[in-house]
């Protein structure tokens, strides 16, 4: 068996193991383990596995543990200090949002990145994964954290909840962004061209749709099936009921939409991926 999958094994039974014994013994103190195994579990196993990608010998272990470790600090931080500036949420604030986290990431991969001689596509592809991987999990471990505080007391089933939508989710974001990013940077030469702008507008824009997508499934079942007195409400300031038809709708909707974010992403890190491929082959010759 191929490392990635043991690491994945061991850390799922390592967590599943943790939420159990602290549900059955209500011992807070293992909240912390909970959260720390749950959150840091799928970014890591994906890091593994693109370490066993094709990459340069410059991406050593020690590279990769600084990008995640490093970078993912770094990049949670730098997007707290700069997010704590917006105000109020709006289709801007998404915008803004995806604008400051792609770019503290894309930020802190150039700086932690800047000693590099030679640089390849297919090692900032690598790289910018683990950068964003690294902010992914830091920030899932935010969220669980916060998951677990209700107005009932501790919810160990919340924040169990959260950390495994969160954990599905992960590959197709923070990772998946920072890597496109990445590669189009290192094609690049770590210069800051057109086409490195470009990909980070690019991958801002997927951000800031994945997080506003569920406002924008409520407007679309709102235009497709809204009744009028809803209308009516929502003209007055009230939030209307919803029929239960509405809310499949809704959830058809926004996994339609999250879906198709994230189709689209894969395929733009595959013409990265197969650009930077072909580029070998040919210098190779």
């Amino acid at each position: 068996m191929k490392l990635w999958p043991r690491v994945f094994l061991i850390g799922f039974v390592l967590w599943l193991a943790s939420v159990v014994v602290t549900a059955w013994t209500a011992n807070s103190n293992l909240v912390p383990t909970v959260v720390l195994i749950g959150s840091f579990l799928v970014p890591v196993t994906f890091v593994v596995w693109a370490y066993g990608r094709d990459r340069s010998p410059q991406v050593t272990v020690e590279l990769l543990f600084v990008a995640f470790v490093v970078g993912g600090v770094l990049g949670v931080l730098g997007a707290s200090l700069l997010e704590s500036l917006l105000i109020r949420p709006s289709i801007v604030m998404y915008v803004l949002v995806g604008l400051i986290e792609e770019g503290v990431k894309l930020g802190a991969l150039m700086f932690l990145t800047r000693r590099m001689v030679r640089r390849s596509a297919r090692d900032g592809i690598v790289l910018g994964a683990t950068v964003g991987f690294g902010f992914a999990a830091f920030e899932s471990a935010g969220y669980a954290f916060n998951a677990l505080f209700t107005s009932d007391g501790l919810s160990l089933s919340q924040l169990v909840e959260t950390e495994v939508l969160r954990g599905i989710l992960s590959p197709v974001g923070h990772g998946l962004w920072t890597a496109i990013a990445g590669g189009v940077l290192f094609a690049a030469r770590g210069r800051i061209t057109g086409s490195v702008v470009l990909a980070y507008l690019g991958v801002s824009l997927l951000h800031a749709l994945w997080d506003s997508m569920t406002a924008i499934a409520i407007a679309i079942t709102l235009v497709l099936t809204g009744q009028p007195w809803q209308w009516e409400l929502l003209r007055i300031g009230r939030v209307p009921n919803v029929t239960a038809w509405q809310v499949h709708v809704y959830t058809m909707v926004n996994w339609a939409g999250l879906i198709t974010i994230s189709l689209v992403a894969l395929l733009w890190l595959r013409t990265i991926a197969t650009k930077a491929r072909r580029g070998r082959e040919i210098l190779s010759q």
